[in-house]
């Protein structure tokens, strides 16, 4: 702890030091704060330098166009002076960058050149984007967390599963997290009841101080994800998220970081409907070994989905499935074929065969025995994916083939491989984490 508030301090003191006034606001740029109006339909171009200060909405109606090559800027601060940018519901965000040309949020004092270690985290807000698509708490809305409750514009849900709330598209979200009060910190991607109209494609969160990406329900998909050195969870679904994923990349450093996949359900009631059954496949998640808790994966408050074709390695702790009632719960989803984990390649992860599935909770020697059984009956198998980890490529040496599971629905590429990459490094050239 001691460590990490040095290097937080460090940074800091490194971005004040370099403040020429508004420091990036020299010639063609300008601040951008929020009065209630919040930032009307406006199109960011990549010839002008913005710092947003404090929390910035795209307001129900408006919508915020992000040219290729953009590089945002946050003022840095922690709890009522943090700054974050919110797409409130009706609200639309075009940011569609380039692999040449990615759009870059990040702190103010960020020269993009090293300025700003790679490692730190917490120094501004995060990324929200809220949406009208259902989720399961009663009421079927709900106020986001990071954003105060008085603020109307930070609610979210509703009934359209097909909503839209525009494109993300080769994104890098760097140095997130910040501290709000109370130990609440903002996710760097934070998806609150989005719908399936909305484009997340190429998405990269590196060192945010919370989860890297939190889908709070809705029926959003999301492809080509990257999540890196973040303080808690990689990737954390509930609240009835019923979307798909494919080729996610999530990778743990040092001391830091919790579980790989959080996959939660109900909150208020747990078991409450739609149930979070999301599909994704082709993921490829680098644990940190041995020197931190946290689970591959933990399903619990009644979550399901399916993880299929994707590679887990070099973590402490395998898939971990909660059982309460037996009536709603993660193993009531599994026994009921909506949460399986098949055709995986786990390596590195727990000691034996029969802790990689493991379950917490309500559970007899008899159900955990069959919940360890399903880890060859699912075939997964524990093999060397021969990545090195240490390379900064997440390539194994030959793409892993072997027997796959088949895609449940057209929405999903059709590859032969298991994990995040067959042939295309494909986070060359626009992730700040293959630098």
């Amino acid at each position: 702890m001691k460590l990490k508030i040095l290097t937080l301090f460090l940074a800091l003191l490194s971005i004040l030091s370099c403040r020429k006034g508004d420091y990036v606001i020299e010639g063609d740029g300008e601040t951008i704060t929020d009065n209630g109006k919040g930032t009307g339909t406006v199109t960011w171009s990549k010839d002008r330098e913005y710092v947003l200060e404090g929390l910035v909405f795209v307001n129900d109606g408006q919508t915020l166009t992000i040219d290729a090559g953009t590089v945002i800027r946050f003022r840095v601060g922690q709890a009522e002076n943090a700054s974050a940018l919110i797409v409130a519901r009706g609200g639309k965000i075009i940011a569609n960058g380039t692999r040449e040309e990615p759009i870059i949020f990040t702190v103010e004092g960020d020269d993009l050149k090293g300025s700003i270690d790679t490692n730190v985290r917490g120094l501004w807000g995060g990324l929200i984007i809220l949406g009208n698509a259902p989720i399961n708490l009663e009421g079927g809305e709900a106020s986001i967390e990071g954003i105060p409750l008085a603020e109307p514009r930070g609610i979210y849900g509703g009934i359209n599963e097909n909503d839209n709330s525009g494109t993300l598209k080769y994104i890098s979200i760097r140095h997130g997290g910040t501290n709000i009060g109370e130990g609440n910190e903002i996710n760097g991607l934070t998806l609150g009841g989005v719908g399936n109209a909305t484009e997340i494609d190429y998405v990269e969160v590196i060192s945010n101080a919370d989860d890297g990406v939190e889908i709070f329900g809705g029926t959003v998909n999301l492809k080509h994800m990257v999540v890196s050195g973040c303080d808690d969870d990689a990737f954390d679904y509930d609240l009835g998220w019923t979307g798909n994923g494919q080729f996610w990349l999530g990778v743990q450093k040092g001391l830091v970081g919790d579980n790989m996949i959080e996959a939660g359900g109900g909150i208020d009631p747990v078991n409450g409907l739609p149930h979070s059954l999301p599909n994704i496949f082709n993921v490829t998640l680098v644990g940190n070994g041995s020197v931190n808790g946290g689970n591959q994966i933990i399903f619990d408050k009644n979550a399901g989905g399916l993880l299929a074709n994707s590679i887990l390695i070099n973590k402490r702790g395998g898939v971990l499935m909660e059982v309460t009632d037996q009536l709603h719960d993660s193993y009531y989803q599994w026994k009921n074929g909506r949460l399986g984990v098949k055709n995986n390649i786990f390596f590195n992860v727990a000691t034996t065969t029969g802790t990689l599935f493991k379950l917490t909770g309500n559970y007899t020697p008899e159900m955990q025995n069959e919940w360890a059984a399903a880890f060859n009956t699912s075939k997964n198998e524990i093999t060397d994916p021969l990545i090195d980890i240490n390379s900064g490529s997440y390539l194994p040496e030959e793409k892993i083939k072997g027997e796959l599971y088949d895609f449940p629905l057209p929405w999903f590429q059709i590859v032969d491989f298991k994990g995040a990459f067959g042939e295309d490094d494909w986070i060359q050239g626009w992730t700040l984490l293959a630098e």
